[in-house]
């Protein structure tokens, strides 16, 4: 292939793209130092002028057969450059199409990067308007006249939609329709719909969230307080109490085991619905969904911060690489661990049968371990040199997490396994997370009995979760 379009060469045409793609990333509202860009009207227009730079230059190219050779030359030369390690990944979908439409692009990616600040909305809508203007008082005598009438028309056009109260289908229905409306690309010039379009959009999103934060918020309260109660056998608190619930569970003790384990298995799943959990699953998806070297970068830069060396901050960061171990698991993690049925319980035992694990680790093992995602293997690998000599990190993460989120080849299960068994002997320990004394209660019912069941739960009874295929 040559290019062969005569108004500018394939280079600088790409370093207009890669200068296009700078100014976007700013537009997201930070510059690279993480301070907040300010954007103001007259940048915004500079923005949208780059935008109307490229439709028209692919518009020219795309209506003479003769062009078609270097349209394709110039997609592969922007598929090239997408594909780099190095390369935001926000904007790894760039291609010759998005180009072809870049002032929706422009329109969508404002409005839908987080947070929308009242100052950045106005600047945007200040910008809007007077683009709109000045394109109508170029055919157009009575430009306000002409530009309130089209306001008035999508006004009416979008009314029903603006009047919907935050409902999920209600919500669904605005979000097809207005999909539908953006097939096309914005030819008519016409910003102001556009604009209220994805308005209307962010509006429709922003109620689905809302919605669904409030639904997790419901359930997570609701398994909470359902610690009492048998989930999986429809026991009432009252039935545990008297003795037709004793007898179904085997007695006083066992009845003691089985609020337990129930409190354990209730307190350890709303973990994983709360909606704090979700967001952070969420994130770290994203997060991890770039190369290692990227991602590296970002837990460089909150690792030399100053707010990170707060220990909490410290530990959120823990449970965000943890989290990223699970992503692709989410699903699956979650329908087993409600699936998971009480039966009368040693501690002892439990902790054995993990230990037992460790002895017979074999050539077979370390099959399941070369076929681990390299992604989990990495986040694993650097979240080692991370934790280097301060495993307290763990013992203030859920205990479910970290069951399910370290496998058994890591180095780092090896060490926590010690750490759980100092503090069975009863060894002085600096990350001693129960008070009960061992020779009376044995540690059946406290912190460290309840990271021994998880423990177990996991790699015991549910190995296949940990090292079975990653389906979302």
């Amino acid at each position: 292939m040559v290019w062969n379009y005569p108004e500018i060469s394939l280079e600088e045409l790409m370093n207009l793209v890669k200068g296009f793609v700078d100014i976007m990333i700013l537009a997201s509202g930070y510059q690279s130092s993480g301070r907040l860009a300010h954007w103001d009207p007259h940048n915004i227009k500079k923005l949208f002028q780059w935008a109307s730079f490229f439709e028209h230059v692919l518009g020219q190219m795309r209506s003479s057969d003769i062009y078609q050779d270097s349209i394709k030359e110039l997609d592969a030369a922007i598929h090239e450059m997408a594909s780099s390690p190095s390369f935001p990944q926000g904007f790894a979908d760039l291609s010759i199409h998005t180009l072809e439409r870049a002032r929706n692009f422009v329109v969508g990616h404002l409005f839908h990067t987080l947070p929308l600040r009242d100052s950045h909305l106005r600047a945007f809508l200040i910008a809007i308007v007077e683009m709109d203007l000045e394109h109508i008082s170029s055919s157009e005598h009575d430009c306000i006249k002409v530009y309130l009438d089209k306001l008035a028309m999508n006004n009416s056009e979008f009314n029903s939609l603006v009047e919907r109260k935050g409902l999920v289908k209600n919500s669904a229905v605005e979000l097809e329709d207005i999909e539908a409306r953006q097939t096309a690309t914005c030819t008519d010039n016409d910003l102001t719909k556009l604009t209220i379009q994805e308005m209307v959009r962010r509006r429709s999103a922003a109620s689905c969230i809302r919605t669904v934060g409030t639904g997790l918020d419901i359930l997570s309260s609701a398994v909470r307080s359902s610690s009492c109660a048998d989930l999986d056998n429809n026991l009432s608190k009252e039935e545990l109490k008297n003795e037709r619930g004793q007898a179904s569970v085997g007695g006083k003790d066992q009845l003691a085991d089985f609020i337990t384990w129930n409190n354990w298995k209730s307190v350890n799943l709303s973990y994983f619905i709360h909606k704090r959990t979700v967001k952070l699953v969420s994130g770290a998806s994203l997060i991890f969904s770039g190369p290692k070297l990227s991602w590296v970068q970002v837990f460089e830069q909150l690792n030399a911060s100053e707010k990170c060396k707060e220990v909490d901050d410290l530990c959120e960061t823990t449970e965000l690489m943890l989290l990223g171990c699970i992503a692709s698991k989410w699903n699956r993690i979650i329908e087993y661990f409600m699936s998971v049925s009480y039966h009368s319980f040693s501690i002892s035992k439990l902790y054995q049968e993990v230990c037992n694990l460790l002895s017979g680790r074999s050539e077979s093992f370390h099959l399941k371990e070369e076929s681990l995602d390299s992604k989990e293997k990495g986040i694993l690998d650097y979240l080692a040199g991370f934790l280097d000599g301060q495993l307290h990190k763990l013992w203030k993460l859920s205990p479910v997490l970290v069951a399910v989120a370290i496998p058994l080849w890591s180095p780092l299960f090896v060490m926590y396994l010690n750490e759980i068994e100092t503090q069975l002997k009863g060894d002085s320990s600096e990350l001693r997370c129960c008070s009960c004394i061992q020779e009376r209660k044995k540690h059946e019912d406290c912190q460290l009995a309840e990271r021994i069941w998880c423990l177990h739960i996991f790699h015991v009874g549910g190995s296949h979760i940990i090292y079975g295929a990653s389906t979302g």
